[in-house]
């Protein structure tokens, strides 16, 4: 079975131009280049985390571009990428989207009913401008 994970994955290690890894030097200001730039790209996704914009995905373009040299990246996304397939083969299962569409339906009635209980004993009022 590694076998088959083998052939279906890329090796791990370093994609740089063959001509930038024969020169160490080269290489390694290469390597320096790609880590500040995917620093750069995961440090934008983790401020867009609580703004508006697509945080995760940046953070994990930022992961991607590491993943380009750094074997560390390449095994973090590929680790990802099976949970990733994980949760989504689980989420389609009949047995469990059922139980989410009835945990959610149950949580939408309770909200529908404290709404209603709200409204019923306060009418339209913000809660800051009730008075007892």
């Amino acid at each position: 079975m590694a076998t088959d994970e083998s052939k279906s994955e890329p090796a791990l290690g370093s994609r740089a131009p063959q001509f930038i890894q024969a020169r160490r030097m080269l290489h390694l200001s290469w390597q320096v280049g790609v880590f500040v730039v995917g620093l750069a790209v995961v440090v934008a996704g983790v401020i867009m985390l609580p703004l508006p914009g697509p945080g995760w995905l940046v953070i994990f373009g930022g992961m991607a571009i590491w993943a380009t040299e750094f074997v560390w990246a390449q095994l973090v996304l590929r680790w990802t990428k099976r949970k990733v397939t994980e949760a989504t083969q689980k989420a389609l299962d009949p047995k469990v989207r059922r139980r989410n569409i009835i945990l959610t339906s149950i949580g939408l009635v309770i909200i529908a009913v404290l709404a209603g209980v709200y409204l019923w004993k306060f009418g339209i009022e913000m809660p800051w401008n009730i008075k007892e």
